[in-house]
């Protein structure tokens, strides 16, 4: 049975995938239990490994692709903590776009999509060769493109074209780095650490930046995020899982495997690539929270803190040191649930007020309070302020550089932090104390379930850094994968 768990994970989002697509429209009730049977089952399933890897188990299911080159999906410890992260969001963003979308046209296409997408991140998490990572990261792409144009306008299909030439493009340079160091090496499996011990250093240097290239792309890295504001013109449950659940979040995960699980922190440190790394994520830290400051429109602005928030995880990965891992590591998490809030929020206030743009939420804090007090807890979460779970990774990332050496960084965190303010308090002002801009009335919140989603996300997010001494917290999560597989 425990060989087969990974393949049954996957298979909850595979199956319910398949199950949507053929429903007519007007299957609305069976289209929606079959969606929340799949969730539920795989949250069933999570829950039966995080107790069985708690206590050191490994589940392991591998196929023979070709002679030498298998098939390999493995449930530790990582890809648990983001298997977990993503099988509650899609939980709780099915119920929201359930909600969201009401009966609008093309649902079984969209749920189908929505389904097949988070299987693909599924099949990310649990990949245990490069090859299989490779393999669900390009399914992730193409499942992500009808999401990203489900309108079918003019701006979305614009934003489409841009997301796949990104996207592609990135792809494309991620195999060459896979196919140049597999001609090396033989296939890379993440659990064997010397894989690449007596390699060329110049190669080695190369090919690490081929895949950074890669994987910066779905990470939306500076110079390479360019797709991600653009792909804003889609529905509000799929921004939330661009920047929560999948997309940005597969490429973040992807860099933490390669330092530690392909090339390890001694031989990235010997090549002299972690420094530029952490540089290269400290600057798109402060200039995606620049350029969130100039957005007017809510979403832009949050795409923009996705791109500084999600190097996070990455100058976490490329500071050496074990609180920097942490850090970054239980940033995946707290930045999942505080960003995917945020963008519950201002899908509802798109829907029950019209409401697109900073100036338009005058107010909504006594027209729709509980969406309000859900933006603003994620919002502060966001700036760092104690004991919010963004301070907790904040508090990590400063201590570990402060640790290796890298002492440059609590600038830069003070920095972010104090930007992340400056574009995120603003609008609590306004949902709060700006006279009310006549869009809603009060008692406009919405129905539960548009509401519920990001009261609980929420509510997590400050749980998560309120609880966080509790060995199963987040934290204690990372804490433990850092103490087992990455400690020196």
């Amino acid at each position: 049975m425990s060989a087969w768990l990974p393949v049954l994970v996957l298979s909850t989002s595979l199956v319910t995938a398949i199950a949507i697509f053929p429903l007519a429209q007007a299957r609305q009730r069976l289209r929606t239990g079959v969606n929340l049977a799949g969730a539920l089952a795989k949250l069933a399933l999570v829950a039966i490994m995080l107790e069985g890897v708690a206590r050191g188990e490994i589940y392991e299911t591998r196929l023979a692709l070709l002679p030498g080159l298998d098939f390999l999906l493995r449930v530790d410890a990582l890809a648990l903590l983001f298997l977990t992260l993503s099988a509650v969001l899609w939980l709780l963003t099915t119920i929201y776009a359930i909600s969201y979308l009401g009966d609008s046209p093309h649902l079984s296409r969209f749920f189908g999509f929505f389904s097949l997408c988070v299987a693909a991140t599924t099949g990310i998490a649990l990949s245990g060769t490069l090859i299989t990572f490779f393999i669900f990261y390009e399914l992730l792409t193409l499942a992500t493109w009808p999401l990203v144009v489900h309108r079918g306008n003019a701006e979305s299909m614009a934003a489409g074209s841009r997301y796949l030439a990104y996207t592609l493009a990135g792809s494309a340079v991620l195999l060459i780095g896979i196919v140049w160091l597999e001609s090396l090496t033989g296939p890379i499996e993440f659990d064997r650490p010397g894989q690449l011990v007596g390699l060329d250093p110049a190669a080695l240097q190369a090919i690490f930046w081929l895949l950074i290239a890669g994987l910066g792309v779905k990470a939306a890295i500076v110079p390479l995020h360019g797709w991600l504001p653009s792909a804003m013109v889609a529905p509000a449950p799929v921004s939330a899982l661009l920047h929560a659940v999948a997309v940005v979040k597969a490429g973040a995960f992807g860099i933490v495997r390669i330092i530690y699980d392909v090339y390890g922190t001694g031989l990235v440190f010997e090549l002299g690539i972690g420094l530029p790394l952490a540089l290269v994520a400290s600057f798109t830290i402060i200039y995606g929270s620049m350029r969130a400051l100039q957005q007017s429109d809510i979403k832009r602005r949050l795409a923009y803190s996705t791109v500084s928030q999600v190097s996070y995880i990455v100058l976490g990965a490329s500071v050496f040191g074990p609180f920097a891992t942490i850090g970054g590591l239980v940033h995946l998490v707290h930045q999942g649930l505080m960003k995917i809030t945020l963008f519950f929020a201002a899908g509802a206030f798109a829907e029950r007020m019209h409401a697109y743009r900073v100036t338009d939420l005058a107010g909504a804090g006594r027209s729709m309070p509980w969406t309000a007090a859900a933006f603003t807890i994620a919002a502060l979460g966001m700036i760092g302020v104690p004991p919010m779970a963004g301070f907790i990774s904040k508090w990590y990332l400063g201590v570990g550089a402060v640790q290796g050496g890298f002492i440059w960084v609590i600038p830069v965190l003070i920095g972010s932090s104090l930007l992340n303010a400056a574009y995120f308090l603003p609008v609590v002002y306004r949902l709060w104390f700006a006279p009310a801009s006549g869009r809603a009335d009060p008692g406009s919140e919405g129905p539960l379930w548009l509401i519920a989603p990001a009261v609980i996300t929420a509510f997590a997010a400050l749980f998560a850094g309120l609880l966080a001494g509790l060995g199963l917290s987040p934290l204690g999560w990372a804490t433990m994968i850092v103490t087992r597989n990455y400690s020196p």
